[in-house]
């Protein structure tokens, strides 16, 4: 089962297009996710820096059906960053109102200095969202 099948699963949605808006701060590793959930045979074998955006299908944040917000977990120093753009986004127009599901990817837990998904959420205030469903992971 491929990642993007789980994450359906999460969503209980299955075989149908779904809508996810992957966003994080620069570094935090948005493509490489991005690139794990295409098919293996779609998938860039190297990763280059972005610079500005990527898009690979977007039409608007009205039509999103999940959000993956992804976390540098090494990155102490811009958790705080991360926070304040998570918060941004939490309060968006077309996202305020909606039960979007959202799922923080706690990015980079392999490196020697990252903090737990446990510390991750106490820093981001993640139990304060009380009207969204959200997992860290």
């Amino acid at each position: 089962m491929g990642l993007l099948d789980k994450l359906s699963g999460w969503l209980g949605l299955r075989k149908k297009e779904v809508n996810v808006l992957c966003m994080g701060l620069d570094n935090s590793g948005k493509t490489t996710i991005i690139n794990q959930l295409k098919p293996s045979n779609t998938q860039a074998q190297e990763i280059v820096p972005t610079i500005g955006f990527n898009i690979e299908k977007f039409k608007s944040s009205r039509e999103s059906n999940a959000i993956i917000f992804v976390i540098d977990s090494s990155d102490k120093l811009r958790m705080v960053v991360a926070k304040e753009e998570l918060d941004t986004l939490l309060n968006h127009e077309d996202i305020r109102n909606k039960k979007i599901p959202v799922l923080f990817f706690a990015n980079k837990m392999d490196l020697r200095d990252a903090l737990s998904s446990v510390k991750v959420s106490q820093m981001l205030c993640l139990e304060n969202i009380k009207d969204k469903p959200w997992h860290i992971w």
